[in-house]
């Protein structure tokens, strides 16, 4: 697969990732008092935005033909 995630994209992406699987532990454990609903979904979107950060592509983007790579970029 062609990489389709720039560096910024990459960035943010990790970092969202980041924040949301803190979130779903922190429901987990009860620090957050957030509906128990919540800690799946948070932890679902934190597997997707670290593995679409870590590969570089995102089916999601491919569908739609949106690459957020700079123009020439030789990236993975």
């Amino acid at each position: 697969m062609n990489s389709n995630v720039g560096s910024t994209d990459q960035a943010l992406r990790t970092a969202v990732g980041a924040v949301a699987g803190v979130a779903s532990i922190a429901i987990l454990g009860q620090a957050v008092s957030l509906p128990a609903v919540l800690s799946p979904v948070l932890g679902l979107v934190a597997m997707v935005m670290l593995t679409t950060a870590t590969v570089g592509t995102c089916p999601i983007y491919s569908m739609f033909g949106i690459d957020s790579c700079p123009r020439g970029s030789t990236q993975r």
